[in-house]
């Protein structure tokens, strides 16, 4: 009996062997820098069906990002070309390629769902009601959905929205949970009233510490006592401008998926804060203690610590805003280009509570970065649009690596930020192959 192993399984399992094996890559310690020729760039020059003009910059334990990003795609209604990663829950994420609309389709929007959705076919979505209630809360109400559209000002904002896992599936050692690649974010425009104006009505007590949420969705076991998911933020991010409770998604009712008729939206954090098919919100005197706020859900080591630690569940902390981070969307990865034309890049940067202020890209395997013309957001916590134009001195393979960088100054790490054993918050730069043809 003969077994294969895939290249991601072989290279997670030692990924200076499997260059040594593959290509016979000898990375150094020092600077992880591969020392591929004669033979060993090759058998990767044949593999890829191109010469590298780079080769000497590649990083080793590098997969080439043209046999990294498979391509697999499963059809949901109204989510066609989406890749399901799981169906109980349904979960599935969006290939970067049909990410590139500047405001994010509803059915290019990844699916992030804890427990089974409710069924709302047959409600008055006017009379879904939520009770805003907690130790911290001054004055309780049950409001309708009617009730929200007018009593309170209406917004619509065009707002990121990101899995805390978004990147999972490229930690080594494995992290438990769904293997998300690079499609968990998108950023539509949403509507609904800010979440401040409804807890200030509400009246918010001096003692008030969290602001949490619960949904109509079920437990995945049936069982009616048990929640799939209650998170929840800080009063300082539910008071921002930009924490909503919304009802429509690009100009139109919430879908099914999405949380109709209502969602709490708390962007530039991990999607998890921001609740779907929502019942309750709670003004906590404390940190809230739902499902899924212990342990280690949602959390990372609070000091870095080595691949493979096992740490104390005391010493993680909650995931807050996201990292800075950035995807391309043109073209798709794979592309044939022709050398003496222009190559023209494009994608959209983000970075949590923060801007994006500079974006860059490489053809070189990071040993070189050329600025990236970047767009203002819409609003604040929208993601930015970038746009390059690029030329390749020689055929061959390439990579296109892109890399953003807050205005705070920190940028997206190279190959893999620290690993963590939930495998949460990668914003590693995003890349795609290209094959220049003379």
């Amino acid at each position: 009996m003969s077994s294969k192993r895939g290249i991601h399984e072989l290279y997670n399992a030692d990924a200076e062997r499997a260059d040594k094996l593959l290509w016979g890559r000898v990375t150094c310690p020092l600077t992880r820098r591969g020392f591929i020729r004669g033979s060993g760039l090759a058998a990767m020059s044949a593999a890829l069906g191109a010469s590298i003009p780079f080769a000497e910059f590649m990083p080793g334990g590098l997969i080439p990002a043209a046999f990294a990003q498979a391509d697999g795609s499963f059809y949901i209604p109204g989510k066609s070309g989406l890749t399901v990663l799981n169906d109980r829950p349904i979960n599935a994420e969006t290939p970067a390629h049909l990410l590139d609309d500047p405001i994010t389709p509803a059915s290019r929007l990844f699916v992030r769902n804890n427990g089974i959705p409710p069924v709302t076919d047959d409600i008055d979505p006017l009379d879904w009601s939520i009770d805003v209630e907690g130790e911290a809360c001054d004055r309780p109400q049950s409001i309708t959905l009617r009730t929200l559209k007018s009593r309170y000002r209406n917004y619509t904002l065009q707002l990121q929205i990101e899995c805390g896992g978004s990147g999972r599936s490229e930690f080594y050692p494995p992290a438990t949970g769904i293997q998300w690649t690079t499609g968990a974010i998108g950023c539509p425009e949403w509507t609904g009233v800010r979440l401040k104006d409804v807890l200030e009505d509400c009246g918010i007590t001096d003692n008030a510490v969290y602001v949490a949420y619960e949904a109509a969705d079920s437990h995945l076991s049936g069982d009616p006592t048990r929640q799939p998911i209650s998170r929840g933020v800080p009063v300082h991010k539910a008071m921002q401008n930009e924490s909503m409770i919304v009802w429509a998604m690009n100009g139109k009712p919430l879908p099914p998926l999405h949380g109709y008729p209502l969602r709490m939206l708390c962007p530039g954090w991990s999607g998890s804060v921001s609740g779907k098919w929502l019942t309750r919100v709670l003004l906590r005197d404390r940190i809230h203690d739902g499902a899924k706020m212990a342990g280690q859900s949602y959390r990372v080591p609070c000091k870095p610590v080595a691949p493979g630690t096992i740490v104390a569940d005391q010493d993680m902390c909650i995931i807050e805003s996201m990292p800075v981070k950035s995807l391309i969307t043109f073209p798709k990865s794979g592309v044939q280009h022709v050398l003496s034309k222009t190559f023209n890049v494009r994608g959209h940067a983000w970075a949590g509570d923060r801007r994006v202020q500079k974006l860059y890209v490489s053809v070189d395997f990071g040993a070189s970065w050329q600025s990236a013309k970047l767009k203002k957001p819409a609003n604040r916590l929208a993601w930015q649009h970038w746009s390059a134009k690029l030329n390749f001195l020689e055929a061959g393979y390439y990579e296109v690596w892109a890399r953003a960088v807050d205005q705070d100054g920190k940028s997206q790490p190279v190959v893999l930020p620290g690993w963590n054993p939930r495998g949460y918050l990668n914003n590693a730069c995003h890349r795609i192959a290209v094959m220049v043809n003379a």
